[in-house]
């Protein structure tokens, strides 16, 4: 009974192989695209703040905060990333 594998399809081994590969490379994709999405969903909802409430300057502030939520999101998953590198 204790040489079985888990029930989810993962061995014990802590990421390694097929799958764990796979888990870095999406974990990369998210640092790719956490800054551009994050600039682009800020100047859509600023825009149309701007259109919504007739000022200019929404935009801008979307832009701004869009990329502070991406860089979050970058330092966030680059944390995690390196905490399980450390941990194996």
């Amino acid at each position: 009974m204790a040489d079985e594998k888990p029930q989810n399809g993962r061995s014990g081994g802590g990421g390694k192989g097929p799958l764990g590969d796979l888990v870095k490379a999406e974990s990369m994709i998210q640092l790719a695209i956490a800054l551009p999405a994050g600039c682009l969903i800020g100047w859509l909802i600023g825009a149309w703040l701007d259109k919504h409430f007739h000022q200019g300057w929404m935009s801008i502030a979307g832009i701004v905060l869009g990329a502070v939520a991406g860089f979050v999101q970058i330092f966030t998953t680059a944390s995690r990333f390196l905490k399980n590198d450390k941990e194996k």
